[in-house]
């Protein structure tokens, strides 16, 4: 019995070794001395490299500048001054003449001031400054969490459109996050960005 074994378990190692070992032995190691660069792609006429020179700039703290899509950075407190926008698809005279009408319906908050040279508005909006704690369930339950429309207060905003690429403008707003927040909520609602 022990030499069928020994007759059977001798071919297996030895196949199995053969096995494991074999496939290094048809290859070539010296496959990457023949390996050559190839050259770098080309750019076709007519177009430009994109400029990576501000691709990874990293902005000051407080820099709060808003992307297309409006998105900005949150502010660390309540009525912290935040910068906020949006961009719309109109010259700087047609959209300032937009947000204009837009204001002036008064939903939104009341014009203090206006400045057609340098194309921006004063805006007085009132807002209600929220909290970081929600009243809890029974709270809100039981009515203790309807106080907001009380707390309500005055916050001024800047708001200015400036120009944004070809033919589009952008429309910025600066002041108390409760104010910038409900005056270009209430702007992209009316005018459709």
């Amino acid at each position: 019995m022990k030499k069928t074994s020994l007759a059977v378990a001798m071919p297996a190692l030895l196949l199995s070794g053969l096995m494991l070992s074999g496939c290094g032995m048809f290859r070539s190691h010296k496959s990457w001395d023949t390996a050559k660069q190839e050259a770098p792609l080309e750019i076709p006429p007519g177009l430009d490299t994109p400029s990576a020179s501000e691709a990874l700039v990293i902005p000051p703290p407080g820099a709060n500048q808003p992307t297309a899509n409006g998105a900005t950075a949150a502010a660390p407190g309540a009525n912290a001054t935040i910068t906020d926008g949006f961009v719309l698809g109109d010259s700087v005279d047609a959209a300032y003449k937009r947000v204009g009408d837009a204001l002036a319906q008064g939903e939104i908050g009341q014009i203090a001031a206006r400045d057609d040279a340098a194309h921006t508005y004063t805006v007085t909006v009132m807002a209600v400054a929220t909290t970081g704690k929600k009243p809890g369930f029974f709270g809100r339950l039981f009515g203790r969490g309807n106080g907001d429309a009380s707390r309500a207060t005055a916050h001024t905003v800047s708001v200015s459109i400036a120009p944004s690429g070809q033919g589009g403008s952008e429309v910025r707003a600066q002041g108390d996050a409760p104010g910038v927040a409900k005056l270009v909520d209430g702007l992209k609602a009316k005018l459709g960005s």
